[in-house]
C-alpha cells in the first residue's frame, strides 16, 4: 500500500459548536480539494460514490446544485466502516490506538473517494482530537484548530438535541470526570450548565495534550470571530498554511457564504446566575485563550 498517494490531507479539528461547520463548508468550496460527502454517510461502503459526487460538484453551476443537497459531511458513519471506535470513544484516540489495520481500510477507502483533480484530503473532526490517531495514519497531514470564546461553546451545546450532559456524567460520552471536575461540578451543586462548561474544559485539555505532539509546522490554530471578522485574511492565512493556492473560483464561491459572529447569544439566552456560573467555571481557560 502506498500511503503517499494521499497528499497532505487538510483536518479540520475542534471541539464542536467551534464553527467548524461553515469552515469545513468554506474550505470545500476550493478546487483542489475533495471532501466526505452525506452520500459517505449514507453508504460508508460505497467510498466511489463519493468520488462521483466530488467530480459532479466540480461541474459549474450544476456543482452548486449538488451542494446543497450533498453538504461536507464529518461522515462518522464512513469512519465507523472503516476504523471500529473511532465516532464515539470514552477518551481521545492516540497514535498508539492505530492497528496495521486500520491505517490499512482507512487508506483505501480514501484513495476512493479523491479525484484526480482534487486531489487534496479535506476532513473535520469534532470532540475529541484525535490528532495523534490521525497523524499515525496520515503522517504528512495539516491541521486546522478552530477555536470559538467557550461560553458561546457552552450556549450553544445547551441548544442542540445530541449534547448528552443531561444523561449526567456516568452516561456521557466523555469517560469518568476526572477528580478535579467532578469536585467542581459538585461545588455547582451538578448545574447542567457547569457540566458543559467542564466538558469544554476537558476537550481543550485534550488538544492542548495532542498538540504537543505535533511539529508546529503541521498545526494552525485560528479563531471563529477573527474568521467572521476579517475572513480573507484568516483565509489567506489557511491557504497558506495548506499549500493550497488562492483562485478567483475559489473567491466567488466564498463571497457567497455569510458568515456571523453569533457569540452574543449567550448574553441573551442565559440568566444573571447563570451567567456568573459560566464565567466563573471557565473564568481561567477564558484568560489562557485570549477571551478575558
Amino acid at each position: 500500500m502506498d500511503i503517499r498517494r494521499i497528499e497532505k490531507p487538510v483536518v479540520i479539528v475542534g471541539t464542536g459548536r467551534s464553527g467548524s461547520t461553515i469552515f469545513q463548508r468554506i474550505l470545500s468550496e476550493h478546487p483542489r480539494v475533495s471532501w466526505l460527502s452525506g452520500i459517505s454517510n449514507k453508504f460508508p461502503a460505497l467510498p466511489a460514490l463519493n468520488k462521483l459526487v466530488m467530480k459532479a460538484v466540480s461541474i459549474p453551476v450544476m456543482g452548486r446544485g449538488i451542494r446543497k443537497v450533498l453538504k461536507p459531511s464529518e461522515a462518522y458513519y464512513f469512519w465507523e466502516q472503516y476504523v471500529k471506535g473511532f465516532h464515539l470513544p470514552c477518551r481521545d484516540l492516540l497514535a498508539d490506538d492505530v492497528t496495521l489495520a486500520a491505517k490499512e481500510n482507512i487508506h483505501r477507502a480514501m484513495i476512493k473517494v479523491i479525484t484526480a483533480k482534487r486531489n487534496r484530503l479535506l476532513l473535520k473532526i469534532t470532540g475529541w482530537p484525535r490528532i495523534g490517531f490521525l497523524k499515525e495514519i496520515f503522517p504528512n497531514a495539516k491541521f486546522v484548530h478552530i477555536i470559538r470564546d467557550g461560553r458561546a461553546v457552552v450556549n450553544s451545546m445547551l441548544h442542540v438535541d445530541w449534547w448528552w450532559g443531561w444523561r449526567g456524567p456516568t452516561n456521557w460520552r466523555w469517560g469518568e470526570l476526572p477528580r478535579k471536575y467532578k469536585d467542581e461540578w459538585e461545588f455547582h451543586q451538578r448545574s447542567f450548565l457547569a457540566l458543559a462548561a467542564i466538558e469544554w474544559k476537558m476537550l481543550m485539555d485534550a488538544f492542548d495534550r495532542a498538540k504537543e505532539s505535533l511539529p508546529v509546522e503541521d498545526i494552525l490554530e485560528i479563531r471563529y470571530e477573527d474568521l467572521c471578522h476579517q475572513p480573507d485574511l484568516i483565509l489567506g492565512n489557511v491557504l497558506e498554511f495548506c499549500e493550497l493556492k488562492g483562485c478567483r473560483r475559489f473567491d466567488r464561491a466564498i463571497s457567497r457564504i455569510n458568515i456571523q459572529n453569533r457569540n452574543f447569544k449567550w448574553e441573551e439566552d442565559l440568566t444573571e446566575n447563570q451567567k456568573s456560573i459560566l464565567r466563573e467555571v471557565l473564568k481561567e481557560y477564558l484568560i489562557r485563550y485570549g477571551y478575558g
